[in-house]
Parts: structure tokens; sequence; C-alpha cells
């Protein structure tokens, strides 16, 4: 659009006042947003753009009237020429208005339609150059003939609008201009912004009533339909108000005929004969009753009216009566302890102790017994003995991933869905208070924003405060003293310290390779036949298959990964007897490989510890013992240390230390004390996709380093595990029995002790202490002197 320079500059100069001048055929344009003025029309604009606020300014001080543009996008911040539409309304300003919040309010009347011939420049604010458009007269029948029908038509809109004063509808009918009622309707009657603009852009009054009756149909046809929806569901709402009411009635009358529901009237008896009979405590009895009593007053058809149903039923169905004496039978239960598990002879002593004071005492209140040990070990399975030899229930309830508290006390009613905790859940399962409750992965609880479970579980566990444990969703005391419970875990890390002194921790190692051999051969193996749908007879696997499948294809502490193997063994003999090509089979250890491919572990001792730096180590995980090799190489350097294999921040420690002690015993270690300044040692653990912690492993790598130092190898039929300290004492560490027992698994002949676990030998089977010489270590002399070899 051309723009004249000369006269821009002659517009913009200043009076004496401040006031921009601004030519007599030009007008101050203000962009307006999803809002069209039309003629005739009073409307309030909120105006919040600077240069809008300027130009509104700048009209009321001259007293000029202002022109209204539509933008074309909204979203446009600064609309420049380009961005607005050519017509427009010219407004008068009635009033200005700042509110309190800083919004500045213009209320505009419409005059006329103008259009735009050119943008000014130089301002502040939109101005230009206008055209005015003045007003058709109507001298056609057909205007109007439109006319009539767009008022027809209009009033019926008004009639569908919400909260429509009668003056417009009365304004709609005296109106005798076209143009102006076609205006007014666009205006009131909530057309599409953009079906208003091109209502005002229609200058010829034909083109301008064919598009406002156009849109006015649409938006009857709409107006309809939402009114005949409204009054369906309107009919459909004081349907059911009325059923209800007439129920309600038909109620009332067969209340005070005597008659009523007579289903309804046989559930309330039964319910409440199931409360009488529910030997419930006084407390319990009298809130159950009080309960039943809002019941029968309800409508069947209520949401409270389920929602009280199912509590009352979990308070029939919860065991309340008081169980009976346990029928502790010593013999019977070592018997069913023997027939149950091999080995765990510790365990098992434990356990007699535990049933023998309950027989004694029975109605003292017992440790809470906490079975820690690697996977496989048979934690559960205990449990489950031990409620075989009271005679008693065995109910199981997983701990592990819950972080909920709720998960243990149960939610209040008031939630829509709620249920009582895993607690009552398993009692009621059992249906007895007297069961043996396993509360399985206790180690593997969590805490987040709805509470800390380990917290519930304290009055669960405590003998002195669970005889009134409270649910959430009972909210009614409950007696949890005649219960036992047992814990299992894998760590006791992940106990929290208050609750684990509540419990007494009996910790179960892994199994020798002779006990998982018994194992297997009394339970594993007839097991696996069963569930394979093999028979007696059909497979037969001899003692050295299975020694294999423990030494070859598995290295655990219990014995799932055994159990898996064997399976595989029997899918193999099921495939052939389905197939017809054998009637039975016997496998040794020559066919394992055909049967299960190459074995799965090999012993790496002598092929690692065959160089001078390679140290074999023994460390303690969570699913029991197992070898480490620290392997320690030097290359010529400054002097420093590089630490790889993903070390914790102490076993990172326990390398210094080894390293500033093989500096410190140079001399007696025949090492040249100038050579530790002319290389750098590099000590790497292998594995190192898992992260390893812990000062066990100080003497590995305190003989590592000597063995790099003095070139002279560490027998590969040891390993050893201890701390050290920068004295050069051995220091004792703990799972030695775990340890050892990875030690004979690997074929390990040496195992080097710390002097002060001399004692822990005790724990370690008979097997082991056959198999394996033991070296028990002061200080490191001792280690250098039965470590490496001369």
């Amino acid at each position: 659009m051309r723009t004249d320079r000369t006269d821009a500059n002659r517009d913009t100069r200043a009076t004496g006042t401040g006031v921009l001048v601004i030519p007599d055929d030009a007008m101050v344009i203000v962009p307006v947003r999803n809002v069209v003025l039309f003629p005739g029309m009073i409307l309030p604009l909120t105006i919040g753009r600077e240069q809008s606020i300027l130009a509104a300014q700048q009209a009321v001080k001259t007293e000029r009237p202002v022109g209204i543009l539509l933008q074309r996008d909204a979203e446009i911040e600064t609309p420049g020429p380009d961005d607005l539409c050519l017509v427009g309304t010219v407004a008068n300003i009635l009033r200005y208005v700042t509110l309190p919040d800083n919004t500045h309010v213009i209320v505009c009347q419409g005059l006329q339609r103008f259009r735009v011939a050119e943008y000014l420049h130089g301002y502040p604010f939109p101005v230009a150059r206008i055209g005015r458009i003045d007003e058709p007269e109507a001298t056609d029948s057909e205007i109007e003939a439109r006319l009539i029908q767009l008022r027809e038509r209009a009033l019926k809109v008004l009639q569908y609008l919400p909260q429509v004063s009668q003056e417009l509808g009365n304004a709609v009918k005296g109106i005798a201009q076209p143009g102006a009622l076609a205006d007014l309707v666009a205006s009131v009657t909530e057309l599409k912004i953009a079906d208003r603009q091109r209502v005002l852009e229609s200058i010829d009054l034909t083109h301008r009533l064919d598009i406002v009756l156009a849109c006015l149909l649409g938006r009857l046809e709409v107006l309809q339909l939402s009114r005949e929806l409204d009054e369906r569901t309107k009919a459909s709402i004081d349907q059911r108000q009325r059923e209800y009411l007439l129920r309600e009635q038909l109620k009332s009358i067969q209340k005070e005929l005597g008659e009523g529901d007579a289903g309804n009237v046989l559930e309330m008896q039964a319910l409440r004969k199931a409360i009488a009979d529910a030997q419930m405590p006084e407390e319990v009895a009298t809130q159950a009753n009080k309960e039943l009593k809002r019941l029968e007053h309800m409508s069947d058809g209520s949401a409270e009216y389920s929602m009280l149903r199912a509590y009352l039923d979990w308070l029939v169905e919860l065991p309340w009566q008081e169980p009976g004496p346990d029928r502790i039978e010593i013999a019977d239960a070592r018997r069913i302890l023997d027939a149950d598990h091999f080995g765990l002879d510790q365990i098992k002593k434990r356990i007699i102790e535990f049933l023998a004071v309950r027989k004694l005492n029975p109605s003292g209140h017992g440790p809470i017994l906490c079975f820690v040990g690697p996977p496989g070990v048979g934690k559960t399975s205990l449990g489950q003995s031990i409620a075989k030899a009271l005679g008693r229930k065995f109910v199981r309830a997983s701990l592990g991933g819950v972080h909920d508290e709720a998960e243990i006390r149960g939610h209040r009613r008031t939630y829509i869905g709620a249920l009582p905790g895993n607690i009552i859940q398993a009692i009621r399962k059992a249906g007895t208070r007297g069961c043996v409750m396993m509360l399985d992965e206790v180690d593997k609880l969590g805490s987040g924003i709805q509470g800390d479970p380990s917290a519930a579980l304290l009055e669960v566990l405590d003998p002195e405060q669970n005889n009134t444990f409270r649910d959430n969703y009972l909210a009614l005391p409950y007696d949890l003293s005649r219960m036992l419970f047992i814990t299992t875990a894998n760590v006791l890390d992940g106990i929290p310290g208050p609750l684990r002194d509540r419990m007494e921790i009996i910790h179960l190692p892994g199994y020798t390779q002779e006990e998982k051999l018994q194992i297997a051969r009394r339970y594993l193996v007839g097991r696996q036949i069963d569930q394979n749908g093999l028979k007696q007879g059909q497979i037969e696997l001899s003692d050295p298959a299975l020694m294999a499948l423990i030494r070859d294809y598995t290295r655990e502490a219990g014995v799932r990964s055994l159990e898996r193997q064997i399976a595989a063994v029997c899918r193999h003999a099921a495939v052939n007897i389905a197939e017809g090509t054998v009637s039975a089979m016997h496998v040794e250890e020559s066919d394992l490989a055909g049967i299960l491919g190459p074995s799965k572990f090999d012993n790496e001792v002598a092929l690692r510890t065959g160089l001078a730096g390679v140290a074999t180590g023994l460390a303690w995980t969570p699913v029991g013992g197992d070898i480490l090799f620290v392997e320690a190489s030097r290359t010529s350097g400054d002097g420093k240390l590089i630490l790889t294999g993903q070390l914790g921040e102490v076993m990172k420690e326990s390398a210094q230390a080894a390293l500033t002690l093989v500096k410190t015993h140079a001399g007696s270690l025949g090492i040249d004390g100038d050579c530790f300044e002319k290389c750098s040692v590099h000590v790497h653990v292998p594995a190192g996709a898992i992260p390893k912690d812990g000062p066990s492993a100080g003497v590995a790598m305190f003989v590592a380093l000597a063995s790099l130092f003095t070139d002279r190898p560490v027998r590969n039929d040891t390993a050893m595990t201890g701390e050290i300290s920068l004295r050069g004492l051995v220091l004792p560490v703990g799972g030695i029995k775990d340890k050892v027992l990875a030690a004979m698994r690997a074929g390990i002949e040496r195992v080097m002790l710390p002097a002060r676990n001399r004692r822990d030998l005790e724990e370690v089977p008979e097997e082991a202490k056959k198999r394996l010489e033991f070296v028990f270590l002061e200080n490191v002399e001792d280690a250098v002197r039965h470590a490496i070899a001369r």
C-alpha cells in the first residue's frame, strides 16, 4: 500500500499541548481480536496493547472518532497493515475507563462503515486515510421479503437463547431498515467472527440479508437440536425421580402394613444370625449391629448400601473365635523337618527349640523368626514345615515391591473400592486366627508418598502391641497375638533397624555339592518327573550326571537353577518318549552335552592364576558366596594407581592401602624401592559390569601387588579373604560360610582366612572342612608366605 512520506512528515508535527496532529481525512485505527462492531451498536472493548491504548487516548483528547478494525489472525501481537481487515466501523468513544488492575476499557458506539484507503507512517499507533461507506436505501420488493423472513427467523432464534430480554425482541420487531436489522441480528445471535465480518463487509443489502439468513438457519437447527436433547434428559431424570418417590412410598406403605420386601427381610435376618454366630468381641459385635440397623433403613440402590454390606461381610467372614491349642510333638516335628529338608542341621535345631518352647508355654510370646539367605535355599518351605509341625494352616503374604502403607493397614472405608490390608486378607483366607503367616521378601519393602509399610509392620510384629491391631478398613481392634509370624529376606541391609530389632535372625547358607546331590536325588528329580508327565522308571539320572549338572551347569547357593536344568533333561526325555523313539531313558554324564549343550561354567582358577600379579579372592553376594580375581599390572609411568572394575569407595581404599603396605614391606619382599616411582600400577577386578565394594578383598589385593613386584605367581589352588590395616594386620570379615562354600564349588583346595575368623568355621559344613585346607593369617607377611610360590 503506497504511503505519502511528505504528508506523513507533515502530519506528525506536535502541537503545543503534546497532542499529535492527524489529517482530517485520516483516522486513528484500533485493532481488535474476535470482536466485530456494527453501526448502531454500543459495545465495551478491553484494550491492552500499548499502541491501542495510545490510539484511544489520542481519540479522547482530540474528541475524534476511531476506526475499529478486526485483525485476521488473533494470535499476532503487533499486527501490521496487511494483518487487518479492510472494512471496519467508525465509532465514538463514549467512555474511557481504567480499572484498578490497570485494565483499559473503552465503550464504543458504532456510527458508519468505512474502508481503508492507505495507512500513514510516523505515528505510534495505526493511522489510515479512510473512505466512509453510506448505507444504501431499500427500494426493492425482494429486499422487503427478505426483511420479513429475517425478522421471523431472528425471533425464533431469540426464543432459544438463554437470558434474552424482552426489549431485544421488541427492537427486532420495530426496526424497519433492512441493513440495520441485519446488523443487529448478526451482533446478538452469536454468529462466528468470520460470518460477522462478512456481514460487515457486505454493502449490498440483498447480499447482506442472504448471509445473515443462511447463518441464522444453521444456528436455528443447532439450537433446536440442543433444546430437544435437554428436554429428553430432563424427562429421563424426571422419570427416575418419579420412580424413586413411588418406590419410597411403596416401602412406607408396606412397612405400615407389616409386609415389606420378603427377600430383603430374609437377607437381613441371615446377616443378623451370621453376626451372632461369628463370636465377635463385644466392641465388634456392637459396631456390627449398629451398622446393620443403618443398612436396614437404606435403599438397596444407593452407593452406601453396597459399601456397608461389603463391610459387614468382612466382619462376618473374619475368624474372631479363639484358636485351639497347638498339637506339638517334637518327634513328629523332627520327622517332618528331616523329610522336607536335607541338611540345615543348625536351622532345624533352632526350629525344634522354638517348637519345644511353644509346647511348654503356649501363652508365651515367642520370637518372630526371620530366615535370611540367598534365593533357593528353602526359606519358604521351612515356614510350611513349621506350620505342618504345629498342625496350623499356612498363608503367605509377599511384601516385595510394596510401597504403600495401606497394603499393610488397609484403606479407609470412605474411599471407593476400599479393602483391608494384606494381613487381614490373609487371615480371612486362612479362616483361623491361629495360622502361620509368612511375610516373604521383607527386605524389599519400599516407601513413598503413600507412607512407609515397614513402619506399619512394627505393630504387626510386636507381640506386646499386636493384640489390638487396627486395620484402617475395619476401624476395630483385631487380636494377632495368637498368630505365628515368620519373615524371609535375602539380605539384612534392606530391613530397617527398628523392624530388624523385633525379629530373631536365622541365617541360611548355601548348600555344598554333596548336599545338592542329595536334594536333587530325594526331591527335585521326582518332582520334575511328575510335572513333566513322566512315570517312575521312564527316566533315570545317574549320580555322575547329577554331579555334572551341579558342577558344570549351575553355580548358585540354592537349588533353583539345578531344578531348571533337571526339568530340561526331563523335557528332552518326554519328547523322545512321546515320539515313540524310546520307552525309557538313562542319562549319564556324557549325555548332558547333547541335551543341554556345552557346560556353562569352567574352572577358571588355573587359567587365571598362572601369571604374576593375579590373586583369587572370596566375596559375599546376596545370592551366596563367589570368587573374584584381582589382577595387577604395571607400566612405565609416574607412580599413579589406576583402579577399574566398577569398585566402590571402600574397595578403592583397600587397593590404596595394599599398595602402601607393599611399599612399606619392599625390603622384606626383595623389591627395589625406586621402582614404585618409575611405574604406574593398574589394579582391575574382572566382571566390570557388576558393582563391587567392601573391605574383604584387601588381602587379595596385597598378595596380587606383592606377586606383581616380586614377579612370582600366586598359588593357583588358593583363595583368600580378609581386611588389611596399614600396620599390616589381617582383620576379620563376614560371610565366611558362604565364601568357603563358594571356594569349594570353584575347585579351590586352600582357603586363607583371618585368624580371628577361626570361630566361624563351626558353621561350615563338615564336607567343606574335609575337602579344604584352611590357613589362618595374623598379618600380611603370613599371606605372602602361604600364597606366593617360592
